[in-house]
């Protein structure tokens, strides 16, 4: 039986609902959505109006940052204030992000039109995170080739993808180990440290961007040929359906006990 909601919650309510996200995301972002979960729930909004911000502050710092590329490259706008900027647009739309989902569940009211729009505006804000950090670094190296632009920006959707299938009754996790150290090494898949990154890399070393983004990509790629594995061994293992069993012929009954003996014509004799 499941308990209902507080009356009045407090922002430690929120947090306990959290879905995770990694060592940074716990430890910064989640905390932070608790808070605007929180803020949402005293002025009465609907979940869905915080995925909305997170949409509109995400997308909108990614196009200013695509914008401001040129400029940055020229040397008419420092690029420390247009990373450092990034960095706290981004982390703000991801922190709405993390609270839509704390409030829809603490106030019960998640459904599978949210959950959809919630999945459907991370899209959207990834898809233009991946242009303004692209944008960047081909201004800053303009031979960059376009098919590695292509790998790196689906890479970066392999994480977006995994989380979806860590969600639900199927969800599994490659490694399932809850340590220090292995959350350490997991932090190269937390997308809280993941926009910290790309952005700090866009403020100091702008010109070695794409070696970020060479990085990253050989890890995520080399990850998903990792979950490939595991899932093909573990689909291996699976055993097959067992075949029905044949449908079980009828009795025969006794002959001479109210039925018809075997080889007879059901008639009696005179």
């Amino acid at each position: 039986m499941s308990t209902p909601p507080p009356d009045r919650p407090r922002a430690a309510d929120f947090l306990a609902t959290n879905r995770g996200g990694g060592l940074l995301s716990e430890a910064v972002d989640q905390p932070v959505g608790a808070r605007i979960a929180l803020a949402g729930h005293r002025l009465g909004l609907a979940p869905s109006a915080l995925t909305v911000v997170n949409l509109v502050i995400g997308v909108g710092t990614s196009f200013a940052v695509v914008a401001l590329a040129g400029p940055m490259r020229d040397g008419r706008v420092p690029a420390l204030a247009v990373g450092l900027g990034a960095l706290v647009a981004w982390h703000i739309a991801y922190q709405f992000d993390c609270a839509d989902g704390q409030l829809a569940r603490v106030t019960r009211r998640t459904s599978a039109v949210g959950a959809r729009l919630d999945i459907l505006c991370d899209v959207a804000v990834q898809i233009a995170l991946v242009c303004a950090v692209s944008a960047v670094a081909v201004r800053y190296r303009p031979g960059t080739p376009a098919w590695f632009v292509a790998a790196f920006a689906g890479c970066w959707m392999i994480n977006l993808v995994t989380s979806v299938l860590a969600t639900g009754a199927q969800a599994q996790s490659l490694v399932t180990s809850t340590s220090l150290p292995v959350r350490v090494v997991k932090l190269v898949r937390d997308y809280g440290a993941m926009i910290t990154l790309m952005a700090l890399a866009i403020a100091f070393v702008p010109k070695w961007l794409v070696w970020v983004m060479v990085a990253f990509t050989a890890v995520n790629a080399l990850f998903l040929l990792a979950s490939i594995a595991a899932a093909t061994a573990s689909s291996l293992r699976v055993p097959p359906p067992a075949e029905p069993a044949p449908p079980a012929e009828p009795a025969e009954p006794p002959s001479g006990a109210g039925g018809t003996a075997p080889g007879t014509t059901g008639t009696t004799s005179s």
